[in-house]
This record gives C-alpha cells, sequence and structure tokens, in this order.
C-alpha cells in the first residue's frame, strides 16, 4: 500500500523535477517507509512506500523486471499474488523479490494489458514500456485504490491523490457544474471519470488507459458486474453456505497476504463484528481490535462501545477504546479536510482519520466492514425503494437524493445550473442490462458506482493518510460475484443483510445481530451548534466563500438561520454539507 504518482512529457519539454519533488510531497503521508524515482525521458514514475508485503529492500519500487523493458509503481495488495507468481515461475520468468509488485511486472510481460483480469486484490498502478514508449494505468474492480489524471497538450500526470495533481500547477481548476450536481444530490458522490475540477480526471473502477508519447489516450473496461441468478438454483440454505465460505475466504486472504500485524477496525456494527467471528473461525489468537466514540448529543449518542465490547469479550481480543472529546474533533478537522482527496459529507470522516492516527501507532494494516450495506442491502431505503411504484428512477430518487434538482438550482449560483443530470445518470444506470430485477439494478449500481465515492474513498484516504493499510473483505470481488447472483430476497430479510444475520447468529451477540443500523457516528456535525456551528459560518461567511460564488447567499443565509432544520433524506446535515465543500476548496486552493 503506497502512494504513486508520475509524469509523461507529451513535448520535447521532459518532466520538471521540482514539479515531481511536489507531487511526492503530497503523496508522502501514504507511504513512509521509503521512496523511489525513475527516470527515462519522457517518463518519470515515482513512489512512496509503505512495506507490507517483502519488507526488504527488494520491494522497493520503482520496480524494473529483470529484463529491463518494464518499470512499474504499484499502490495496492494482490491476494492470488503467490499462485500467479508460480504459474509465472513455471513459463520461465525470473523473480528478485517476494513482493506482489514483480508478480504485476512478469504478468504484464506475459499477459500485455489482459494482466489485469488474472489479478484478485485492490490496486491502482502504472507500467512504462521501455520499448513501445507507452504508458498504462489501472484500477481495480471495485475502485478501492484511486487513480487521478490530467492530461494537457504538453504533459500527462497521474497520482493517488488530487492534491498531487494541483501541486504540478498545470490543472484547470475551474468547477465542474455536472460534478457539482452529482455532488449534491449523492452525498459527495462524483462518479468517475468526473471530478470536481474539470481539468482533472479519475480512472474509472475495472479500466485500464494507455498513452502514447502522440498524446493518444485509449480507455479500456476489462471486469461487468452480474446481477443476474445463475442457471443452477440454490435453496436459501445454500445460499447462506455459499456466502459464508466465500467471506470466509475473503477474510482469511486479507488476513495472510501480509509480512505484518493484521488488527479490525470494531465499530459494533454486524460488518465489523462479523469479521471478527470469522477471524476466530478460521483460527486466528489474540485478535487486535479497534473501535472510537465521540461525545453524546441529546438526539444521538456518540459511540457504539455497548455493542463493540461485548464482541471483543466473547473473542478475548486485544481491544483499544478511544473517547474522542467534541473539542478535539474541531481543532483536528482542518487535518481531516486536508487529506481529503476529494470532499467527503459523510460524518464518520472525521472518525476514520482519527481512529486511524490511534491505529497506526500499534498496526500497519486492518480489516474494515465496509461494503457490506451495498452489498448485502443493509441501508433503510433499500425496502422503501423496493415498495415504491413506478419507473426506476421514480422509486429510487425520493429515498436517496439528498436534494432534488430545484433544490440544486436554489441552492447554486446562476453559473452552476445545469440540467438534471444526476437523474440522467441514475436512470440509465438502472436501466443496464446487466441486472434481473429493479433491486439488482440498484444494488449493482451502488456496489460499481456509489460505493466507490462513499465509504470506499473515505477509508482509504483516511487510513493512508497515517500510513495504514484497511482491507475491505466485503468487496472481495469473488464475494461481490457471488453476492449478486443472490436472490434480492434472501438480502432484504430481517431489515436487510438477512444472509449475513443468518450467518452471524450464535457466533456474534444477538444484540448486535438485532439492533438497528448503525454508523460511525459524529453527532457534534449532524446537530450543529455551539462552536461546530461557529467554524461553519465564518467559512460560508468568508470573503473567500463570497468570492468564489458558488452558493446562493439567499440558500446559505436559510441554512445559517435554522441550522437544525435541513436534513438530507439520509440524515446528513446540509448546513455541513455546504460548509465542507467551501472548506475544501479552501484549503486547497491557494488563489
Amino acid at each position: 500500500m503506497c502512494g504513486i504518482f508520475g509524469g509523461l512529457a507529451l513535448t520535447t519539454e521532459p518532466i520538471a523535477s521540482a514539479v515531481m519533488q511536489r507531487m511526492s510531497d503530497q503523496v508522502a503521508r501514504r507511504g513512509p517507509d521509503d521512496l523511489g524515482e525513475f527516470r527515462d525521458d519522457p517518463v518519470v514514475l515515482g513512489h512512496r512506500r509503505l512495506a507490507i508485503i517483502d519488507l526488504s529492500a527488494q520491494g522497493h519500487q520503482p520496480m524494473t523486471e529483470a529484463a529491463g523493458r518494464y518499470t512499474i509503481v504499484f499502490n495496492g495488495t494482490i491476494y492470488n499474488y503467490p499462485e500467479l507468481r508460480q504459474q509465472l515461475i513455471d513459463k520461465g520468468y525470473q523473480f528478485q523479490s517476494h513482493s506482489d509488485t514483480e508478480v504485476i511486472l512478469n504478468a504484464y510481460a506475459h499477459w500485455g494489458e489482459s494482466c489485469v483480469e488474472q489479478l484478485h486484490g485492490m490496486f491502482a498502478f502504472a507500467i512504462w514500456d521501455r520499448q513501445t514508449r507507452k504508458l498504462f494505468l489501472a484500477r481495480d474492480r471495485m475502485g478501492i485504490k484511486p487513480l487521478y489524471y490530467i492530461k494537457t497538450d504538453r504533459h500527462f500526470y497521474f497520482a493517488s491523490n488530487i492534491q498531487a495533481l494541483l501541486a504540478t500547477d498545470d490543472v484547470d481548476t475551474r468547477l465542474d457544474a455536472t460534478s457539482l450536481h452529482h455532488l449534491f444530490s449523492l452525498h459527495a458522490v462524483v462518479p468517475a471519470p468526473g471530478t470536481l475540477f474539470k481539468g482533472i480526471r479519475k480512472c474509472p473502477p475495472a479500466h485500464t488507459l494507455t498513452l502514447d508519447q502522440q498524446g493518444q489516450l485509449v480507455t479500456g473496461r476489462y471486469w461487468q458486474l452480474e446481477a443476474r441468478r445463475p442457471q443452477q438454483v440454490y435453496s436459501d440454505g445454500e445460499w447462506k453456505q455459499r456466502i459464508h465460505d466465500a467471506l470466509l475466504q475473503a477474510v482469511k486472504k486479507r488476513l495472510t497476504i501480509a509480512d505484518v500485524p493484521v488488527g479490525v477496525l470494531l465499530s459494533g456494527g454486524l460488518d465489523s463484528s462479523l469479521l471478527v467471528a470469522l477471524l476466530a473461525e478460521a483460527g486466528v489468537e489474540n485478535i487486535k481490535t479497534f473501535s472510537i466514540g465521540f461525545e453524546d448529543q441529546p438526539e444521538e449518542k456518540g459511540s457504539e462501545f455497548e455493542y463493540s465490547d461485548p464482541v471483543a469479550a466473547m473473542y478475548q481480543t486485544e481491544h483499544h477504546k478511544y473517547l474522542i472529546p467534541n473539542s478535539e474533533v474541531l481543532k483536528r478537522l482542518p487535518e481531516a479536510v486536508a487529506n481529503m482527496a476529494e470532499p467527503m459529507f459523510g460524518q464518520d470522516a472525521v472518525a476514520f482519520y482519527l481512529l486511524s492516527e490511534q491505529v497506526s501507532q500499534s498496526v500497519k494494516v486492518v480489516q474494515s466492514g465496509q461494503g457490506a450495506d451495498e452489498v448485502f442491502a443493509g441501508y433503510f431505503w433499500y425496502p422503501r425503494m423496493l415498495a415504491s411504484a413506478g419507473k426506476p428512477l421514480e422509486r429510487f430518487a425520493p429515498w436517496y437524493f439528498d436534494r432534488d434538482h430545484a433544490e440544486y438550482l436554489e441552492m447554486m449560483s446562476p453559473q452552476y445550473h445545469v440540467d438534471d443530470v444526476t437523474s440522467a445518470l441514475v436512470a440509465g444506470a438502472l436501466s443496464d442490462a446487466h441486472a434481473d430485477t429493479f433491486m439488482d439494478a440498484v444494488l449493482r449500481f451502488d456496489v460499481t458506482t456509489l460505493i466507490v465515492d462513499d465509504p470506499v474513498k473515505r477509508v482509504d484516504n483516511m487510513t493512508m493518510a497515517w500510513g495504514l493499510e484497511a482491507r475491505v473483505p466485503f468487496l472481495d470481488q469473488h464475494l461481490v460475484e457471488l453476492a449478486a447472483q443472490c436472490p434480492p430476497e434472501l438480502k432484504l430479510l430481517h431489515g436487510g443483510k438477512g444472509i449475513l444475520k443468518q450467518i452471524a447468529r450464535g457466533i456474534l451477540p444477538d444484540a448486535v445481530i438485532d439492533r438497528p443500523k448503525g454508523y460511525f457516528p459524529m453527532p457534534a456535525l449532524k446537530y450543529v451548534r455551539g462552536d461546530f456551528y461557529q467554524f461553519m459560518q465564518d467559512i460560508l461567511n468568508s470573503q473567500a466563500s463570497r468570492e468564489r460564488g458558488v452558493f446562493s447567499r439567499a440558500y446559505i443565509d436559510k441554512l445559517l438561520a435554522e441550522p437544525e432544520q435541513h436534513f438530507t433524506r439520509l440524515n446528513g446535515s446540509k448546513l455541513w454539507h455546504s460548509a465542507l465543500l467551501e472548506y475544501w476548496l479552501q484549503t486547497n486552493l491557494t488563489s
């Protein structure tokens, strides 16, 4: 797990060393253990390493394969690399390390661009072919690892975060109105390849990019998720066993493919608790678990210790709890925002940042429960969508969109008004031919598009800010493919995640299984008052905010006048959403 960056000159002007240094500085927190750079004009590849597999110097990046033709920078983990390594040895390839990085290199040498189809894991990488003078980039199927890029007439740059690209001073930073519409309709999701900035793109999940020196950029998709019933009919009990076995395998892989200890972020919810139970089933002892809590508000508790404590006790884990006061949250909020590659409205982004700081002092790798709600239909809005009538968009939007189109137009300055592009996007996704039913299409859209930005990106950004690798078993490729074939009604049982609850029964406390859906709660960012209100008011009333002119002043004044009255359908604070975007822009744009 690392930070990657680099550039390809598209003219005779080489990539400047000063630009590479600035980019390196912006991804440094992702890889505190080592740094490296490779130059072969017109290309420069850079790497900041977090050493997880093959801790020796042989795992150093950028890495060049034995024949000297291909050089790679890689961020992620390939869980089937031991098997691929043996296959490639049998085919005559040589290895100088025991790293998964070198496996990708030789896989590319053998299979070419189709090597990505062989890789099981989370990854973003770039490979320079010294012979053809082409740059090949790829991103994993679920979009767990980030990959941003810019392309101008003179240069192509790529990096693990937007901040590194901004550091090139070669970016069109005008805000994109379509992306703003998505951001405020889909609670901070801007589907790839878009970003907030006109000049910055992101490689979509399950896609590759190939670039030559003439600036020809070719994009390709190498995987599609099929949400359809298999030809063979399975009983409910057989589905439960198949899901259990696939999840157990996913947990095991994310434990054994590491040369350092692995912990678990234990929120107190079903998902992370089930990871602990399955690790114990796999024979793991002395499991390290970590939980975080915040101050209560009258409307909402700030911790879930009452659920995480019994799980830790049941499996006698080495448990660590951290209770963070609101004063500390507000003080550290600027740091968390500075480490967001894109704006993130979810209140648990700050929670993950503060938790990761503590966890990184004990372990370098953790397993986390993100993805279970999307893969197994755990959110409260899914049953409401299912019970609704009308066209797919009419069943989806009233329960999910943060704002209707009319409110978006009321909220934004006229220069950012566009047609209802989010409704068009969702309507197209829900009519996709790769799903059997409406609910299959909803879950497929969530898993392949929405989850990439929320919460997957949140977890990656906030953990990697402390050099901590987060692994997400519920987004294992094989588990996701199997779950997509599973009848939606089995997932929707018992209020959602029914099949997971059946697996958990008897190996977790009933209170954890039957509790209402929980989150990493941070009530102070939902019920905005006191110092948090003053913080947001100052941001939105600042000279920078007024001069930028993203929002309608009348709309902002309405939110500020009633800070605890305006919530999205998913119970987010509209005031926090507005303040977070403006603060993120102030943090990342110097002019």
